[in-house]
């Protein structure tokens, strides 16, 4: 009796966890047509099941789980170029359904807590060219994302250098502190400041960021009381174009390209999705 006991709870956790995988592939499915749920296909089963089990795993924290565990497996191989990481952001048109959004904040299912990826202002900017989200990111030499960030549309791009840079961890599961510093980094002119090449210098880590002509003609202004020229490592600027590739990569996705998720942690599990995808490639 115990065996047939054991044997039917591991064919219940079989099926939980081929039920938990295809409702992913599911999602991931029609994240990339950018569907509305009630048009999926019947074959795909109550689209409130697809829809919900993903939602829970983007409150949770189980995207950003799994998108670790892939990359210290890439880690551990060597599959990771450090030698160069690059930092860029992009725009994200919102569809007119990501607005309205309720006041109170949300909370994961079964739980008092709030998403770890909880936004109070949703990430949702307004400009001139209407509602609109950022994805600030860090990507290695060969097109993958290190770590990602969403923000209102109208935010800048140096002051999230530091938060991006803050969350690329990567674990080693042999043991030891994970990776957190690349060798060089390499960045356009909004990334040019003195608090980020502060941040840079302190953290050992080599930058290629050029300076604009308002920032050096106030240098020289100033003589000796504006400080060193920065250093520009013309070879290594031309590999900036490697994360505006990994930029296109991630927006074939049609999730991703228009935002249509109301809350800010869905579309930051979203996009993790996309990367997810990138790295198993």
């Amino acid at each position: 009796m115990s065996s047939c006991i054991r044997a039917q709870a591991a064919t219940a956790r079989c099926s939980r966890r081929l039920g938990q995988a295809r409702s992913a592939e599911r999602w991931a499915w029609s994240g990339y047509r950018g569907l509305a749920w009630r048009d999926l296909p019947r074959r795909f089963g109550t689209w409130k099941t697809v829809h919900d089990r993903p939602r829970m795993w983007s409150a949770d924290g189980t995207w950003e789980r799994i998108l670790q565990a892939v990359q210290a497996d890439a880690d551990t191989e060597g599959r990771i170029d450090w030698s160069l990481v690059s930092v860029d952001s992009t725009v994200c048109r919102a569809h007119q359904h990501a607005a309205g959004a309720r006041k109170k904040a949300p909370r994961k299912p079964g739980k008092r807590t709030r998403p770890a990826q909880h936004r109070p202002d949703e990430a949702l900017g307004r400009s001139r060219g209407g509602p609109s989200t950022d994805i600030h990111l860090a990507g290695d030499g060969e097109l993958r994302p290190l770590a990602l960030l969403v923000t209102p549309g109208q935010w800048g791009d140096a002051p999230q250098l530091i938060p991006v840079l803050e969350r690329v961890r990567i674990p080693r599961p042999a043991g030891g502190r994970p990776r957190t510093r690349p060798e060089h980094l390499s960045g356009d002119k909004a990334y040019s400041s003195r608090r980020d090449r502060r941040y840079l210098r302190r953290r050992q880590i080599g930058h290629t960021i050029p300076e604009p002509e308002n920032q050096r003609a106030n240098r020289q202004r100033r003589g000796s009381a504006g400080g060193r020229p920065t250093g520009f490592d013309a070879a290594q600027y031309t590999r900036r174009n490697e994360v505006e590739r990994l930029i296109n990569k991630l927006k074939i996705k049609r999730a991703v390209a228009m935002r249509f998720d109301k809350r800010a942690y869905v579309f930051h599990g979203t996009v993790t999705l996309g990367a997810i995808r990138l790295w198993l490639r």
